[in-house]
């Protein structure tokens, strides 16, 4: 009943707040304008939707949940991430001070005890892996924000996805987290569908990123098989694959990892013609897909495992020989008709 509370409660805090959040930025000029490059909405759209995501997810855990050790550590991670997250929006962070920052936060989760233990690495390699899965996944979901619901949805579904894996082992404490970010985000979106009419920004994006990828970490996905620890790579499945293809197309072409351009998966389904919607219903659809097909390497058995792991990798190889094969030098008709009407950001 409290799991529901939490829940609840999250989102109805994140309903109430985002209009007063989408007030502040727009009192404050803090808002996303169009630059004819990347940016096509028709108007600029606000920020701050992240600040009250942050807000509703923590104000509903104050209600309904007693804080331990390493959930304070995973709340003044990501309170680090969102302080860096609405600096940025203001834009006048550099790379390598976000990345700087990024770094301070996922220390401070090393320091509360979350970090990746596998008993058949050395600490060192088990501290390295922590770093590149924790900076991983806060860039994942900054670079998934690209079209409107797209990364909120993905990070909606993908923490359903932790919550079931922890429900599954009762974990009450990771479960709770979970309710309360899926319930900020679910809120959240009731205003970040097409058309938006405002976005979450960095602090957002980042915030979702460390939440879930610190969950992950401190999940339980026990099994007879070493396999199954592989569960929470296929949770966060799509957003890690995203990034991913678009850091190899980028090198490519000879472009920095985190520069923008249209080279997502999303644009790339939509210079092919899908519209937005189905773009971004289609993305939750494959989230939920393959984050399922990690929750079943927790039961089945390792030959099934192994089946399903060279299968799921098998689909994304071809998946990215087709979207290779899609040309977004161009813009084709159906997107040059629609960038009058389109509210996506870049990344």
């Amino acid at each position: 009943m409290l799991l529901l509370l939490t829940f609840v409660l999250a989102c109805a805090l994140a309903i109430y707040g985002v209009p007063l959040a989408r007030q502040a930025a727009l009192k404050y000029g803090i808002v996303d304008a169009p630059d004819g490059r990347l940016k096509h909405q028709q108007e600029p759209v606000p920020y701050f939707g992240g600040l009250a995501i942050y807000l509703a997810f923590l104000m509903s855990l104050a209600f309904t949940f007693e804080f331990r050790h390493d959930v304070l550590g995973i709340i003044l991670g990501g309170t680090i991430v969102v302080m860096l997250g609405l600096i940025d929006d203001f834009g006048v962070l550099t790379p390598a001070t976000k990345l700087a920052g990024q770094l301070l936060a996922v220390f401070v989760l090393i320091k509360s005890g979350i970090r990746i233990e596998i008993a058949a690495f050395p600490e060192w390699v088990d501290l390295l892996l922590t770093l590149i899965w924790m900076i991983g996944l806060i860039n994942a979901f900054n670079l998934l924000d690209i079209m409107d619901g797209l990364s909120a949805g993905i990070g909606a579904v993908s923490a359903i996805g932790l919550f079931i894996a922890a429900w599954l082992q009762g974990d009450q404490t990771t479960a709770f987290l979970l309710a309360a970010l899926i319930g900020s985000l679910v809120g959240f979106l009731k205003y970040n569908w097409k058309p938006a009419r405002i976005y979450m920004g960095d602090t957002g994006a980042m915030f979702i990123g460390l939440l879930l990828g610190a969950m992950a970490m401190i999940g339980k996905y026990p099994s007879d098989h070493p396999l199954s620890l592989l569960t929470p790579v296929f949770i966060l499945g799509i957003p890690i694959f995203d990034t991913l293809f678009v850091m190899w197309i980028r090198y490519q072409r000879g472009l920095p990892i985190f520069w923008g351009s249209p080279d997502h998966i999303a644009i790339r389904l939509r210079h092919w013609g899908m519209p937005v919607p189905h773009i971004v219903l289609a993305s939750y659809v494959a989230t939920a897909v393959v984050a399922g097909i990690g929750l079943l390497l927790m039961t089945v058995g390792e030959d099934l495992a192994w089946t399903l792991c060279v299968g799921t990798v098998g689909v994304l190889l071809l998946s990215t020989y087709l979207l290779k094969k899609i040309d977004v030098r161009r813009p084709s008709s159906s997107v040059a008709s629609a960038h009058a009407q389109e509210g996506s950001q870049a990344a």
